[in-house]
């Protein structure tokens, strides 16, 4: 985790992002829309003494991924955790390999509800290891490495 860029997205108060940080990365960028979750996170963010390595983007997270992309931005770890009533983890996951976020051998960890539709995997992502934890299910996939041309 030392050094590792993380984004976290549908942050939420941020649990994700701040436990990477305090393992080491060396930034994370949370990305939420609504108020008391950005209000939430800066919070504790400031809490931990966190607000030098931390970033709030207060977007949709789909137009926050094309800005970031358009910006260059990678990332070593991306976290998924979309609302379990709007489950958009496959519309998320495709927008990291069509943005480029993922850094090369990044990770992306995705949360679902159990029920919920097992995403597609991008071309560009391995799906590595899929567990089902009590209600909710996790995804870890990797970054493939592009092949030479």
């Amino acid at each position: 985790m030392s050094g590792a860029r993380v984004l976290d997205l549908f942050a939420g108060s941020g649990s994700l992002g701040l436990e990477a940080l305090s393992r080491g990365a060396a930034s994370a960028t949370f990305v939420d829309t609504a108020r008391t979750a950005t209000n939430s996170i800066l919070k504790n963010l400031r809490t931990f003494g966190f607000q030098t390595r931390g970033r709030i983007v207060a977007k949709n997270v789909m137009t926050a991924l094309a800005g970031l992309g358009a910006a260059h931005e990678r990332f070593e770890l991306v976290f998924i955790d979309a609302p379990y009533a709007n489950d958009i983890t496959g519309e998320v996951l495709a927008a990291l390999v069509q943005f480029d976020l993922n850094a090369p051998r990044g990770w992306a960890v995705a949360r679902q509800a159990e029920d919920a539709v097992v995403p597609a995997t991008p071309d560009g992502l391995e799906c590595i290891s899929e567990a089902t934890v009590g209600d909710h299910r996790i995804m870890l996939y990797r970054r493939l490495e592009k092949s030479p041309a």
